[in-house]
């Protein structure tokens, strides 16, 4: 009798938990339906090419040929790549428009001080500074084109007018191409810094610039010891998004100089670009890839390091 009563005892947990499995596995499994296109689309459009590269960088493939040309070369695209003179040019002219970043931040940094506390109509320069980061590269490119010109161009009859009889020839200089597509970059990435700037000045508590007035700071006290560290985690978002973006650089290039003169500004993204598709040589470019991935691994892994010294949430 007292077994069939701890029997009958047990039967209602069993019931709910099965029920409540039951119901766990239902939103399961709705959950899933409801993010699967996303993760379709994830998987077929990135970490499908993402591994296709990682193989194809250990292989030799000219894809007019198809499946059946794939040839397995192990790691000799990767010793190719670092005997490629025109491969360690575009690596090399990658890491100098690296100093872009810095410089466009810290004007981006004061620009957003100045509008942000001495300026009035703020949404006009907002505006005016933004603009040529949503205008269209093309635009951009025809735009610095008719000011870079040698002969006629505003830039350099500007520089006639104050005495320098030979100015330079700019983006058909081999000397000064990188130097112009460097300027074309920071012109354009000024606006959106400026932007994200401005929105970390505001959220600057107000009292803390008000007991710094108290205690008699000045501006450049304030700027160091108030604006500058609490802007830090705003600061690292950009250095971090910048040098990412500047190893992609690639449409300016494209439509300007296409790599030239004499390879002056191949960028590593153009450098494959060219590989890939116009000398066909997928495998080859595939190594650039898996390089070009590992450097962006490698000096994020090491920002997120460093930062944790002078980033200051």
């Amino acid at each position: 009798m007292g077994q069939n009563l701890e029997t009958l005892s047990q039967k209602p947990p069993a019931k709910a938990s099965r029920k409540t499995w039951s119901l766990q596995k239902g939103e399961t499994l709705s959950g899933f339906l409801f993010v699967s296109p996303m993760l379709i689309g994830v998987s077929i459009l990135v970490l499908i090419p993402i591994i296709a590269t990682l193989v194809l960088g250990f292989a030799d493939w000219n894809f007019v040929q198809g499946f059946d040309g794939i040839k397995w070369v192990g790691i000799q695209n990767f010793v190719n790549l670092f005997q490629d003179e025109m491969f360690l040019r575009s690596v090399r002219n990658t890491f100098i428009f690296l100093l872009t970043v810095p410089i466009y931040m810290l004007v981006s940094m004061v620009l957003a001080i100045l509008i942000d506390r001495y300026v009035y109509l703020k949404g006009y320069f907002k505006i005016a500074y933004f603009v040529p980061y949503v205008s269209m590269t093309v635009a951009v490119a025809v735009v610095w084109q008719v000011l870079f010109q040698p002969s006629y161009g505003p830039i350099n009859e500007m520089l006639k007018a104050i005495g320098i009889s030979d100015p330079p020839k700019w983006i058909a200089d081999p000397n000064f191409a990188l130097i112009s597509i460097m300027m074309i970059s920071i012109w354009i990435s000024i606006g959106f810094n400026m932007i994200i700037y401005i929105a970390g000045l505001q959220s600057i508590p107000k009292d803390l610039y008000e007991a710094a007035d108290i205690d008699g700071a000045n501006g450049w006290t304030k700027f160091r010891r108030i604006t500058f560290p609490l802007l830090s985690p705003t600061s690292f978002f950009l250095l971090v998004t910048g040098i990412i973006a500047t190893f992609k650089v690639f449409d300016v290039v494209a439509v300007m100089t296409q790599g030239g003169p004499i390879g002056s500004t191949s960028m590593m993204v153009w450098y494959l670009y060219e590989t890939a598709f116009i000398n066909l040589k997928v495998g080859y470019a595939s190594s650039i890839a898996v390089v070009l991935f590992a450097f962006v691994l490698l000096i994020t892994f090491g920002q997120w390091i460093a930062q944790k010294k002078w980033v200051n949430y």
